[in-house]
């Protein structure tokens, strides 16, 4: 039987469930909720249509268009584009072309460029040469399309009717605890941007909870509105396409018709759905605010306009735009290439603005069940990456993983049954929206990431101090549950499962006072028997872990998997080191073992230390 190609619709990446037998759950499966598959995305083709140009600090090119564009001409001209050629054999007749100055950018010293008709592939590498050639350059890239891949009882219970499905926010072995995290924080005074397909208006679900952002769309083609200028609002008006509709331009391929997938409000459903308001589904950091900036339509979305919208979301300067008047303090990002891809110039460089003013990003791992370090946004640094797990607490089967997979959280359907779909209410128009909205079941590391962005949202809002993105990952990484099903050493997947409740106690618990208290080391537990996957570090870095032992039954501790080299000091009841410890292991590589075959009870500390940089290495205790 042959395999349909869609569109992207429902993951950060490409990923088919129709390819691998996964069938979607009917209504009557799931409480007359319904379900939508995975699909896949149009592939980016050789060739190109738009640029992003980086001009050197103090160039000519970077303060006049006219010089600009009086390069970007000539570049041109030396790559042969102002030659029309004629049809030879099975190759069509291509005209002459141009290309030109479109827009600034708000990361310093980028800006689009855009020749008038696609590119092939050759006549895209000449240009990009050509381009090269100029000593105002630095770099050049072509603007490529990327796609959208729950001990006491709790005081708060929502009264929303269909929760009983939201395992992700409840299970005890696969859930996020959100119940229990929602006596201390439900993201009061948090902004979220959800950069993505924006969101439809007029959601019943999320009346309360959305603030207008901005549609940083560049090209009608891909927004469906009226014109290529962008908008107030960043609301979703459907991302639909048409039999080869992004076939020469945005897509080497044929492709199928899809329908709009809504991907962004479901996203933001995760986040900040209205909540206790007795309809339809719960959202974790409810009382946030989510703010839409749409940057993904038919086809996808232009580089150039992603990386602008990170910088506004943060509240920084893009030209043409207005300030952004409520900037977001955490930015989530489902989406990504769907094919390896380091993370470009134009990215880092926005992320690390938007770093610089205050955000936290959160990016989906990816869908291709690939290492997500070689998948865009993974690959890019100063960013969570968010891997997904199913309702087993399992791997999910199309999870990127990898060192660069920081936490995981509920992405749904590893066990590829009708069990595990993530539930948000989204718009039913197959193109344009309707007036009709229903819960709707997807899966994929794109439903993950909004379960981290939320708790990001909800330990901001109640902390004197607002953690920087890196204490925010050490701080979710360390308070994490561990795995319902074992993580195999060759696709780690971060730390753990994402807890909510850890981590806010973790974060509003004052540090020990050692003038009224007897303070121990501050370190992360280990749990008999289940591993601590997927640590990574430089040479010199400490890593201390603690694990409550019995009397007199032997206790073993070991390192293994990865590369690089480690070390393992352990003492019984203080912090080891170096030069003072109970017993340790410094052999070559990864595989350290440390055993007491009389142990004592109590706590003992054990001390993880890079001899040399390592990565993929597992941590456990067995007794």
């Amino acid at each position: 039987m042959k395999k349909k190609t869609k569109l992207g619709v429902a993951v950060a990446g490409v990923v088919l469930m129709a390819s691998i037998g996964v069938p979607a759950a009917s209504a009557a499966d799931i409480s007359g909720l319904q379900t939508r598959p995975l699909s896949t995305a149009p592939a980016a083709g050789e060739g190109g249509y738009r640029f992003v140009v980086k001009y050197r600090a103090g160039s000519a090119e970077l303060r006049d268009v006219a010089r600009a564009n009086q390069g970007i001409s000539t570049a041109a001209a030396r790559a042969g584009l102002n030659r029309a050629v004629p049809a030879m054999g099975r190759t069509a007749a291509r005209p002459a072309a141009s290309a030109a100055l479109l827009r600034r950018m708000g990361s310093p010293g980028w800006a689009v460029v855009k020749a008038s008709r696609s590119l092939n592939g050759a006549e895209t590498a000449q240009f990009i040469r050509e381009m090269k050639a100029n000593p105002a350059v630095e770099s050049v890239e072509v603007d490529r399309l990327y796609q959208h891949m729950a001990t006491d009882t709790p005081s708060f219970t929502p009264n929303d009717p269909q929760t009983a499905v939201q395992w992700n926010f409840y299970n005890a072995v696969s859930g996020v605890n959100a119940t229990t995290a929602w006596d201390i924080s439900q993201g009061e005074g948090i902004v979220v941007a959800v950069i993505d397909t924006g969101i439809a208006q007029g959601n019943p679900d999320l009346q309360t909870s959305v603030i207008p952002g901005y549609d940083m769309i560049s090209d009608k083609r891909v927004s469906r509105r009226a014109t290529d200028d962008r908008v107030v609002g960043g609301w979703d008006v459907g991302d639909w396409v048409e039999e080869n509709y992004c076939t020469g331009w945005a897509s080497a391929d044929p492709h199928d018709a899809d329908t709009s997938s809504w991907h962004g409000s479901h996203v933001s459903g995760t986040v900040a759905q209205d909540t206790n308001n007795g309809l339809n589904l719960a959202g974790l950091a409810f009382k946030s605010k989510v703010m839409p900036v749409r940057v993904l339509g038919s086809c996808g979305g232009f580089g150039s306009d992603i990386s602008d919208g990170i910088i506004w979301a943060a509240g920084g300067t893009v030209p043409g735009l207005p300030a952004n008047q409520t900037p977001a303090e955490v930015i989530n990002m489902s989406l990504g290439s769907g094919g390896p891809s380091t993370c470009p110039t134009i990215y880092q460089d926005a992320i690390n603005q938007a770093i610089g003013l205050g955000s936290i990003i959160v990016v989906a791992a990816g869908n291709s069940n690939g290492n997500a370090g070689s998948y865009t946004m993974s690959s890019c640094n100063n960013v969570i990456s968010v891997g997904a797990t199913g309702f087993n607490g399992g791997k999910a089967y199309y999870s990127n993983y990898g060192p660069r997979v920081d936490l995981s959280a509920p992405g749904g359907n590893a066990e590829q049954s009708n069990n595990g779909w993530i539930f948000q209410v989204i718009n039913r128009g197959e193109q344009g929206p309707t007036n009709e909205w229903a819960p709707i079941g997807l899966v994929g590391t794109s439903m993950a990431s909004p379960h981290v962005a939320a708790a990001v949202a909800m330990v901001q809002s109640v902390v004197d101090t607002p953690l920087t993105w890196s204490q925010m990952r050490d701080l979710l990484t360390s308070t994490v549950k561990p795995f319902g099903v074992a993580i195999p050493a060759a696709t780690p997947l971060g730390a753990g499962i994402l807890d909510i409740n850890a981590a806010l106690v973790k974060a509003t618990t004052p540090p020990c006072n050692p003038d009224v208290d007897d303070c121990g080391p501050v370190a992360t537990a280990l749990v008999n028997k289940v591993a601590v996957t997927g640590l990574s570090g430089p040479a010199g870095k400490e890593g201390l872990y603690s694990f409550e032992a019995e009397a007199g039954k032997v206790l073993t501790f070991m390192t293994y998997g990865g590369t690089g080299d480690v070390s393992l000091y352990v003492s019984h009841d203080k912090e080891p080191t170096a030069t003072s410890s109970d017993a340790h292991s410094t052999r070559a590589g990864n595989s350290e073992t440390v055993r007491f075959t009389t142990p004592k009870a109590g706590t003992y500390y054990i001390k993880l230390v890079g001899a040399a940089s390592y990565s993929g290495v597992s941590l456990v205790a067995r007794q």
